[in-house]
């Protein structure tokens, strides 16, 4: 088959709203993001933790690499490619593509976080010395940036053998810079293997939860035992990974998977962007030891509390909604028909805010901070990047659903008029 150069012809992605800043944010993001991950991770380390330091510490040659990270990073990947194609779980169809056909993907991430962290404990008895991840972690980043770039240059090339159908609709602009970070391909595959799918929940998500434990383990080994911070920090994370993985079969209805092309924006956030600056907190108490109160501890954990019980009821709310909306649990919801005919729901979570799922995501990121104190701004940097990202990614909701749904969804705003937070936002 020869590559493919057509553009799309319905809605054709040479007019589409150029996401991220165009061409100018193609040619930022992928240089200033992975400097940003190896400067948070050497100011984790340092004994001031100062963001606003100037100059920043910066790493010896020495302290980027270390022969162990490529193995290991590559080993990690490899198990996790092993575990895909394991006969675990079901097989769930994802939507109807532009051709009329459904992928298959295997609902078997939960399973792997698993097997992942049976054999974390399994090494941890063998006596593994799993605190080396801790002065591994700058040397493991750089390999991990440097896998993005190279999956990254193979999606672009490949995406030109892909049939037209198989296109992002943002993604095929004809500017290189923007299409190789933004991604041409919708779904790419080799064979039945789901790159995109593979990598949003699997490797990067799941190593997120592994170096958190090897930084519980570097306290262990400096301070006999891991302090409350450090449990609450690992402990509230795993049970937000483990949900992800829990309601793996979500995913193929987000934004990610339906409309985003598999590109260096998810490439390197999957990859590198998630397991090593969403650790921060973990890595910050391994230098600076946090002592928590009880009634501060208890404070903390309600808040997470809080902040789970709307993420999760709101997002079940809304895929039973989209699974059947005939089920008792949503039947007796009011909605608002659409000319597409699908509807939007107007009550429950969904009538409290247009995305409540954000606004409990938020409230878990406060939590995940607050055992660190508030001597120093680097363990806020997750919830403030992550508020960031949630507002521009409601942003991007917002006018697709109005290009979707037009008046109806106007209607929709007028009902629903805030976006995340109520009475606020």
């Amino acid at each position: 088959m020869k590559p493919t150069s057509q553009p799309l012809k319905n809605k054709t992605s040479h007019d589409a709203q150029r996401e991220f800043g165009g061409t100018l944010g193609a040619l930022f993001i992928p240089t200033f993001l992975p400097l940003t991950v190896l400067f948070l991770i050497s100011v984790s380390r340092s004994s001031e933790a100062g963001v606003l330091r100037w100059p920043p510490p910066l790493p010896s040659s020495e302290q980027l690499w270390d022969p162990r990270a490529p193995v290991l990073l590559l080993g990690w990947i490899s198990l996790h490619v092993f575990l895909y194609f394991m006969p675990l779980g079901k097989v769930s169809e994802g939507l109807v593509l532009r051709d009329g056909t459904r992928l298959k993907y295997p609902i078997n991430g939960f399973h792997s976080l698993c097997v992942s962290c049976l054999l974390l404990l399994l090494l941890m008895v063998l006596g593994a010395q799993l605190g080396s991840v801790f002065d591994l972690l700058l040397p493991l980043a750089v390999c991990a940036i440097v896998l993005s770039f190279l999956l990254s240059i193979y999606l672009y090339i490949r995406s030109f053998w892909a049939p037209s159908h198989a296109l992002a609709l943002g993604g095929n602009t004809g500017n290189p810079l923007y299409d190789f970070f933004i991604g041409r391909e919708l779904n790419p595959r080799i064979g039945n293997f789901d790159l995109k799918y593979f990598c949003e929940l699997r490797p990067g998500l799941i190593g997120w939860v592994v170096v958190n434990f090897g930084m519980l383990m570097k306290e262990t080994e400096l301070r006999g035992s891991p302090s409350l911070a450090m449990i609450l920090v690992n402990s509230f994370q795993l049970l937000y990974v483990a949900d992800a993985l829990w309601n793996e079969e979500a995913v193929l209805t987000t934004m990610d998977i339906v409309h985003d092309g598999f590109g260096f924006m998810l490439v390197f956030g999957d990859l590198a962007w998630v397991p090593f600056t969403y650790s921060l907190q973990a890595a910050f108490l391994v230098v600076h030891p946090q002592t928590l109160s009880p009634l501060r501890a208890a404070a903390i954990i309600a808040l997470n509390g809080v902040g789970y019980y709307i993420f999760r009821k709101s997002n079940s709310q809304k895929n039973q909604f989209r699974r059947d909306p005939s089920h008792p649990e949503v039947a007796r919801l009011e909605t608002i028909a659409t000319a597409t005919g699908k509807r939007l729901l107007v009550s429950g979570w969904w009538g409290l805010v247009r995305h409540p799922n954000y606004l409990g995501d938020l409230l878990m990121a406060l939590a995940w901070s607050l055992p660190c104190g508030f001597s120093h701004l680097l363990p806020y940097f997750y919830i403030i990047y992550f508020t960031i990202l949630l507002i521009h990614r409601e942003d991007r909701d917002e006018r697709q659903c109005r290009a979707k749904y037009g008046l109806a969804w106007d209607t929709y705003c007028r009902r629903v008029p805030y976006r995340i937070f109520p009475y606020i936002y």
